[in-house]
């Protein structure tokens, strides 16, 4: 698995219950805020192999980006069974939804002098 990957894996994994995060704000936190389309590709071919929760990933607007109902609908009754309210129109109000990881820390990588 390349570095890219394995950084956006681990990202999807650490999305608290409750919360949410986009697809851009995933791949900017990977290291590369250009490639939130890479960040969908992961998310379809990985999801059910690395057991993501592919549900708490919306798109920048706050919306659910699947377009096939029955995905949809699926991913709301996740979102809700974890608090997360959907408005109108199912757009997911940011402001008090989405998670904002702590980027790790590289001095807790490194041995005390």
């Amino acid at each position: 698995m390349q570095w890219f990957t394995r950084q956006v894996v681990e990202i999807i994994r650490d999305i608290p219950s409750g919360k949410v995060m986009t697809y851009g704000q995933i791949a900017a936190h990977a290291g590369s805020p250009r490639a939130a389309r890479q960040v969908v590709r992961i998310l379809h071919s990985l999801s059910k192999k690395e057991r993501l929760p592919w549900h708490r990933v919306i798109n920048a607007k706050g919306e659910i980006s699947l377009q096939d109902e029955e995905g949809r609908f699926m991913q709301t009754m996740l979102l809700e069974g974890e608090g997360v309210e959907l408005g109108l129109g199912g757009q997911i109000d940011l402001d008090t939804f989405l998670h904002h990881p702590v980027k790790k820390d590289t001095a807790e990588n490194t041995d005390p002098l």
